[in-house]
């Protein structure tokens, strides 16, 4: 993403029953008076010039997951708390950090270093830190066994994250803060508020205790072997290799994966390192196969004096059913056998050629619509809308400037100078306006006005304009 002005309001939205709502706000938008949970008719009232940006919960909870992997480094078990908090069982751990408020501390002076705003608590029981850490700004480290008295000024909102209306209908029956729940009957609040609701005011109290999910770092998928003799022949080279794979697909099969990419490196006994790597379409895990695709890079390895060790690892590994190998469908008469050959097939000459088809990505900007793919890979399903507009059938990868003098009229010109000579128009279609993907493409990227056109020679192309310049993006069918 371009780096955005730091004082430029910035929201992410999501489409909620029939209403577009603020999912999040930044600091420049906070400050003036946008909220999520806030329509956004309203927050583009408000501040007309306000950045939007698609919410992309998926995305969300993949990031937080990797922060909870990140977290790792102060303690085993590190939950993600979504949709936006860390729970850290530092039991046994912040002595290793200086203390509890130095562990703190540090955790949160690392994420705001990465740009991420944080606060936190220590306590006790892992829902009265959430707590504490959503309703004050002060990091506080409370002794276990004062749950209870520390979150009880704290607003019923942010501390139970309770949804507007929620806290709205609370407030309306002059309930504000923690302690004015504390002080009422439990039955009548659970028959007026639900069980989750009595059970998110004991997590905050620390009557009850949440369970804690750790983050499982992935598999590590990286075998190594330290000869004894240093290596010098092809016959020596295959035979450890042969023994890297055995281990490596082992670890596969016990992780349920298959590999999609392997790298080989092997030090020499100077010092220095070779690498070599190769590719499957599919995930496998079948050593012979994988030796097989070893066999023309393993003739580009120089060991001179000899390799003293080797590493074999898998870069890439998609998840693979239990004691099976993934195949191609070859129709509704293939068989099994068949497809798995045709697999193997392609990836052998996979080490040699290229092989790639295209498929759709989520883009409307021409030349991100597509991405490459592996031969053997399944199309995925096209994105809302993909496809919508007709797009050329040979589409350059990056647009051809015309040679036409700089102050021509917005207007499509009559003739264009095409393969050495001026062509007459005859038909002509547009103008499309494409803007720029904001969040990718730099600020300066002008929008393109998009036209099909056919030349008196029947050729058809894909024109557009942008910044003044014409240009040719594609020949159409």
């Amino acid at each position: 993403m371009p780096e955005l002005p730091p004082d430029q309001p910035l929201a992410a939205w999501d489409r909620q029953s029939s209403r577009r709502l603020l999912t999040a706000v930044d600091a420049a938008a906070a400050r003036i008076g946008l909220l999520a949970g806030q329509a956004l008719a309203d927050a583009q009232a408000i501040c007309p010039d306000l950045l939007l940006h698609p919410a992309d919960p998926a995305a969300d909870a993949a990031a937080l997951e990797a922060l909870a992997l990140w977290a790792r480094r102060w303690t085993p078990l590190a939950a993600a708390d979504p949709p936006d908090g860390l729970l850290l069982d530092i039991t046994g751990c912040a002595h290793l950090f200086g203390g509890e408020a130095a562990l703190l501390e540090e955790a949160c002076a690392r994420l705001r270093a990465a740009g991420i705003a944080a606060r936190g608590a220590v306590a006790g029981q892992p829902g009265s830190a959430a707590a504490l850490a959503r309703a004050r700004r002060d990091n506080p480290v409370i002794r276990s066994g004062q749950e209870a008295q520390m979150v009880a000024p704290l607003p019923i909102g942010p501390a139970l994250r309770l949804e507007g209306s929620l806290q709205a209908a609370l407030s309306r029956l002059g309930l504000r803060r923690l302690d004015d729940l504390l002080r009422q009957p439990r039955a009548p609040l659970q028959r007026r508020f639900g069980l989750g609701f009595m059970q998110a005011l004991d997590a905050a109290t620390g009557r009850r205790s949440l369970p804690l999910t750790p983050a499982v770092p992935p598999p590590d998928l990286r075998v190594t072997l330290s000869l004894l003799e240093p290596v010098l022949t092809r016959t020596g080279i295959e035979a450890v290799l042969e023994r890297l794979l055995a281990a490596l697909c082992a670890r596969l099969h016990g992780a349920g994966l298959g590999a999609r990419r392997l790298g080989l490196t092997a030090w020499r006994g100077d010092g220095t390192l070779q690498a070599l790597a190769i590719g499957t379409g599919l995930p496998t895990r079948e050593p012979a196969h994988l030796l097989r695709l070893f066999a023309e890079p393993l003739g580009s390895l120089r060991p001179e004096l000899g390799f003293e060790r080797m590493a074999l690892e898998a870069w890439a590994a998609d998840p693979l059913s239990m004691g099976r190998q993934a195949g191609l469908r070859l129709g509704e008469g293939g068989s099994a056998a068949a497809a798995e050959s045709l697999a193997q097939l392609l990836d052998r000459l996979g080490q040699r050629l290229r092989l790639r088809r295209p498929g759709p990505q989520p883009s409307h900007w021409p030349e991100r619509m597509q991405r490459a793919l592996p031969a053997q890979a399944a199309i995925p399903p096209r994105p809302p809308g993909w496809g919508a507009v007709p797009a050329p059938v040979l589409l350059l990868r990056e647009p051809f400037l015309l040679d036409l003098p700089a102050d021509l009229p917005p207007e499509l010109p009559l003739h264009l100078p095409w393969r050495g000579g001026l062509q007459a128009v005859v038909a002509r279609q547009g103008p499309m306006r494409r803007e720029p993907e904001w969040w990718r493409a730099p600020p300066d990227t002008p929008p393109r006005d998009y036209h099909r056109v056919e030349l008196a020679s029947g050729e058809r192309l894909w024109l557009c304009r942008a910044g003044g310049r014409w240009l040719l993006h594609g020949h159409l069918p």
